[in-house]
């Protein structure tokens, strides 16, 4: 089984920007599409961007304009940048592979995000 490993989360202010990294075990990127998902406090998982084997992106309509998936595939990195944050970005952020429009790996341990002032 195929072992992700999220970083690069923290605090940061709003408008501010953070680089978040999701690291495979093994390759898997030229075979999967990757997506970034985000869980806030009392609130379900939710989708915020994909990347095809292919390089193709597409993100939520919140996150649209201000977030940027990319990959690695030589290293096995999943990367999300993330600027102009918004207090409601705050969540812990996981990454996955997608197969037929869902993550199917098991989740890793995610990386907090908190936007505050």
């Amino acid at each position: 089984q195929v072992q992700l490993v999220e970083s690069g989360g923290g605090l940061v202010q709003p408008g501010g920007s953070l680089r978040l990294s999701c690291e495979a075990s093994r390759s898997i990127f030229r075979i999967n599409a990757m997506g970034w998902y985000r869980q806030a406090p009392g609130k379900q998982r939710e989708w915020v961007a994909t990347i095809t084997s292919g390089g193709s992106t597409n993100y939520a309509d919140s996150v649209k304009g201000r977030f940027t998936i990319s990959s690695d595939n030589a290293k096995n990195m999943l990367y999300l940048q993330m600027n102009s944050l918004k207090p409601e970005d705050t969540a812990v952020y996981y990454c996955n592979a997608i197969r037929f429009s869902s993550p199917y790996l098991d989740w890793g341990q995610g990386t907090q995000v908190t936007v505050s002032s």
